[in-house]
């Protein structure tokens, strides 16, 4: 994905790709990133944004650049979201959209499937001996 590779370009931090295709969503995927601080989050973006730009990808609407502790970029059907660290750990949009699958840019981190349960075995009785004492 686009956003991902551009954010990891500038050395964004725990990039994830939460897949939203299942359920009613403005959009089909997020991808969060985080940054080190302001001047990152910054640069994190704007790196995305020209690098889409040279694939002929326009940003639609833009948010919070002014402050720079949550960036929004929405290209439509992709909406990134650049934090800071400490923003990111409060608002929490991964547990907010626990339901979807998510991928950690490279990796799988965690798919909606159910999870069997495991019978229980019971274990054989520990045969108790008692020890016989010699006299």
């Amino acid at each position: 994905m686009a956003v991902a590779g551009a954010a990891s370009g500038k050395k964004a931090l725990d990039i994830a790709i939460l897949d939203m295709r299942k359920i009613p969503s403005v959009c089909d995927y997020f991808v969060i990133a985080s940054g080190t601080s302001t001047t990152h989050v910054r640069a994190i973006s704007d790196h995305i944004v020209d690098s889409l730009r040279e694939s002929g990808e326009r940003v639609w609407h833009t948010e919070g650049e002014r402050e720079a502790l949550w960036i929004l970029l929405d290209y439509g059907d992709v909406v990134a979201h650049i934090f800071q660290k400490d923003t990111r750990r409060f608002y929490e949009l991964e547990k907010l959209w626990a339901k979807v699958p998510v991928k950690k840019f490279g990796q799988t981190v965690r798919k909606t499937k159910k999870i069997k349960k495991i019978k229980k075995t019971k274990r054989p009785a520990k045969k108790n001996k008692k020890k016989s004492k010699k006299k």
